[in-house]
């Protein structure tokens, strides 16, 4: 994987700093910022880890494309399908870049925070994280001294979360990423530029809406709201169907298919628009989604790709509990991408290696469930990393460590004065 984007880096520091950077990201460390991975990549300061994020000359976006076609050409299917979600990093303070007051589905609430949205790619191989997008809320880009004290570039303007989403998902296509459908959650779903744009990108999709969106019936002449048509289906018009495969084995679930529904806006846009709805079959709780796709379709793909959507939240849960994707330390515009960017590497890593095992490793024994993300990257620990150093260095470290902590301790008390002096 690393070898894929060396040439990205002009200069050998850089490009070896960030193979140290990616391995400590994959190693056994509680955190992961840099100080910890300067640790473990045997230097004796975080100075070469930060210059990486910071000031070291390489295009994360240029990696990121490298990342994505490793991904593509190892996990890559005609079949495939990109996943749009965002998930956000509860943050103190006013200065990292797209922090504010905004909701986050991480705490469930308001809250101070970062929010990034993501692409995923899913195929039948496997799946992993491909993309990203920091959220720069309008409170941001009408703050230009704010957003060049972050580093944000002066082209960047308030885009909304779809609008990145829809972004991305472009960028995808355009790098000729094998995909034939895209999914989300009802926070894209509902948004009527989204769904044209994945239209117009020829890509069919299952996009989660809220009980309350209004369905077109009746070939568009008339608009009436999900959950009232749900109540209004009789019980043959339901049948129970797996939407994949879950840790305690298949989720079955009613589903119920409206195939006559209108267009959004262009009714000749050549494509097969309906509408899907899934009832959990023991709360009785309703979830609907609008679809759409170039030619003929079945309720089986439909379903399909409705459980696929959940592999996001896979994503996130590896990529934040296995190689640190939420514990970047960092405030600028720059820094945000470059290290999310090597997460995702980090990431990629143990989704092709999941991939590479699965198969024959069920086909040898039977008796044993699939390598997991978790336990391949232990192995890669085992194996590969070198997870201890002599105790003369974890002194000098830890020496270091507490010599750093005082001076910003002395620095905080010097300016605590000055601050409750103020108005």
């Amino acid at each position: 994987m690393i070898d894929s984007f060396a040439h990205r880096f002009a200069r050998v520091e850089p490009r070896r700093a960030a193979a140290g950077f990616v391995t400590g990201l994959l190693a056994d460390l509680e955190v992961k910022t840099c100080w910890q991975l300067a640790e473990q990549a045997g230097h004796t300061r975080p100075d070469r880890m930060q210059r990486l994020l910071y000031r070291a000359k390489w295009d994360a976006d240029a990696v990121r494309d490298d990342v994505r076609q490793v991904v593509v050409d190892r996990l890559g299917d005609p079949d495939g399908v990109l996943v749009v979600d965002e998930t956000g990093d509860l943050k103190k303070g006013v200065h990292t870049v797209g922090v504010q007051r905004q909701y986050t589905g991480t705490a469930g609430r308001i809250e101070n925070a970062q929010v990034g949205v993501f692409l995923a790619y899913a195929s039948l191989r496997g799946h992993t994280l491909i993309d990203r997008r920091v959220y720069l809320p309008a409170s941001w880009t009408g703050d230009r001294d704010r957003c060049d004290r972050a580093g944000v570039p002066d082209d960047v303007a308030f885009a909304t979360r779809s609008e990145l989403a829809a972004d991305m998902i472009t960028a995808a296509v355009q790098a000729e990423v094998p995909a034939r459908w895209a999914t989300a959650d009802e926070a894209y779903g509902n948004n009527t530029t989204l769904r044209s744009e994945l239209r117009k990108l020829g890509l069919g999709y299952v996009l989660a809406v809220s009980r309350d969106h209004l369905l077109p019936l009746d070939g568009g002449k008339t608009r009436r709201r999900a959950d009232l048509v749900a109540a209004d289906l009789p019980a043959t018009a339901w049948t129970r169907r797996s939407a994949g495969a879950g840790s305690k084995g298949p989720r079955y679930y009613d589903w119920a298919w409206l195939a006559d529904v209108g267009a959004d806006s262009d009714p000749d846009d050549g494509g097969r628009h309906s509408v899907l709805i899934r009832r959990n079959n023991t709360t009785g709780e309703l979830a609907f989604y609008r679809c759409w796709a170039p030619g003929p379709v079945t309720l089986a793909q439909l379903v399909r790709i409705a459980g696929i959507r959940w592999i996001v939240e896979e994503g996130f849960q590896a990529g934040k509990g296995q190689v640190g994707l939420d514990q970047h330390q960092v405030r600028r515009w720059t820094s945000w991408h470059r290290f999310t960017t090597l997460a995702l590497a980090a990431l990629a890593i143990l989704a092709i290696c999941t991939a590479d095992t699965g198969t024959a490793d069920e086909a040898e024994h039977p008796d044993l469930i699939r390598l997991t993300v978790n336990e391949i990257r232990r192995l890669i620990n085992i194996f590969l990393i070198q997870p201890t150093r002599s105790i003369a260095y974890r002194l000098r470290w830890s020496r270091w460590r507490r010599r750093h902590q005082a001076r910003a301790r002395r620095a905080h008390y010097a300016r605590r004065p000055n601050l409750e002096l103020q108005p």
